[in-house]
């Protein structure tokens, strides 16, 4: 029987939860790296104990850790990420030019055919890629020196580059989506790039049709159909079935169309997930109700699903990479909140339950099927 495993990264540290494929009993382990936080941490799909995890602390910088057994043992791999080129700069909160500045990796996307190759998306939005585990890196200067980099300017979380997709496919083509720039697609491994944000509409921007400028909070694909790509924006859920090259708003009876997490049903390409939030000042589910909402439709019509989830005082909140599926039948679908708590449902959201509680805050999820 296959089994599960869910990669938690948290303010004070990573947890990598087991079990068979019944999901009924899980094993804890962690925390791993107590006291730092991990933004991300995620598996090779090609050799599934080979795991990456962001390992971040204000003190003491950025670390990338690498495990080659599931997650028992770690070693530190490379940490340099230097931007390439003529470093200069992009807008600040306040439309003043500001010098790029490393900070953090918020994601690592291990490669679709070798575990040796991972790409790392950081603040200031950038993109890296290593070819030999993490020891390495290199940056692929094309992204941030397109011509509109300048005009970059960060969201609330940071100028952050969040979400990396790679097209099984077309393994030329890379996705990617940076708060608050948009998204972005290289159709040649990343050395030129192309913003692909035409029927985005964004408050506070006074041309409608601006090409960058907008806060994609996650972006979300399935691999039997790389070319519809779903986005939850900082307000808005959005579909493109052209590569990002239109996009159409399906956020239909959602309570509301802000939040973080999107994604999609292993087996059931139509099939996506949310989590509304009240609003960009309120991080917190409508009416103290946690709620994850599916359509089965790719968009516009939407059913909460609320089994096993607190329907009253409840004011936590989803991150952007909180949320995951694996690739049993029936598809399991899991997601870590704020609060420390990590819901897995077995039967693709109809009933849920929490693997753990009262872990630090959630940043992100990732769910691995093993042999």
């Amino acid at each position: 029987m296959s089994r599960v495993r869910v990669l938690v990264g948290t303010r004070k540290g990573a947890f990598v939860l087991s079990s068979d494929g019944k999901r009924e009993r899980w094993d804890v382990s962690g925390p791993h790296f107590a006291g730092w936080e991990i933004y991300h941490l995620k598996g090779s799909p090609v050799d599934p104990d080979r795991l990456y995890a962001s390992q971040s602390n204000s003190w003491f910088g950025q670390v990338v850790q690498r495990s080659n057994d599931g997650g028992r043992s770690w070693e530190p791999a490379g940490n340099q990420f230097v931007y390439d080129g003529v470093p200069g700069t992009h807008q600040w909160y306040d439309g003043t030019p500001h010098p790029w500045e490393f900070a953090r990796a918020w994601h690592l996307e291990p490669s679709l055919t070798d575990p040796d190759t991972v790409y790392a998306g950081v603040e200031d939005a950038a993109l890296f890629r290593s070819t030999d585990g993490a020891q390495t890196w290199q940056e692929l200067s094309g992204l941030r020196q397109h011509s509109s980099g300048s005009s970059w300017a960060p969201g609330a979380g940071g100028l952050c580059l969040h979400s990396i997709l790679l097209d099984p496919s077309r393994p030329a083509r890379i996705y990617v989506a940076i708060s608050a720039a948009g998204a972005f697609r290289s159709d040649d491994d990343g050395e030129t790039w192309r913003p692909i944000n035409r029927g985005l509409r964004s408050e506070h921007i006074p041309d409608p049709d601006a090409e960058i400028g907008h806060c994609v909070h996650h972006i979300a694909m399935h691999p039997a159909r790389p070319e519809v790509l779903f986005m939850q924006k900082h307000w808005d859920v959005m579909r493109s079935d052209d590569g990002g090259e239109s996009w159409q708003e399906v956020s239909g009876n959602l309570p509301t169309d802000f939040g973080f997490p999107i994604d999609v049903h292993a087996h059931e390409p139509n099939t996506i997930y949310v989590v509304p939030i009240k609003s960009d000042s309120e991080h917190f589910p409508p009416d103290g109700k946690l709620r994850v909402y599916r359509s089965r439709t790719g968009g516009n019509e939407w059913e909460p699903l609320t089994k096993g989830l607190p329907q009253r005082d409840c004011y936590v909140n989803v991150l952007r990479d909180a949320m995951a599926v694996d690739s049993l039948e029936p598809c399991g679908v899991y997601f870590g909140t704020s609060g420390g708590q990590v819901y897995a449902s077995s039967d693709s959201g109809d009933r849920w339950a929490p693997i753990v509680r009262d872990l630090p805050a959630v940043v992100s999820v990732e769910a691995q099927t093993l042999p």
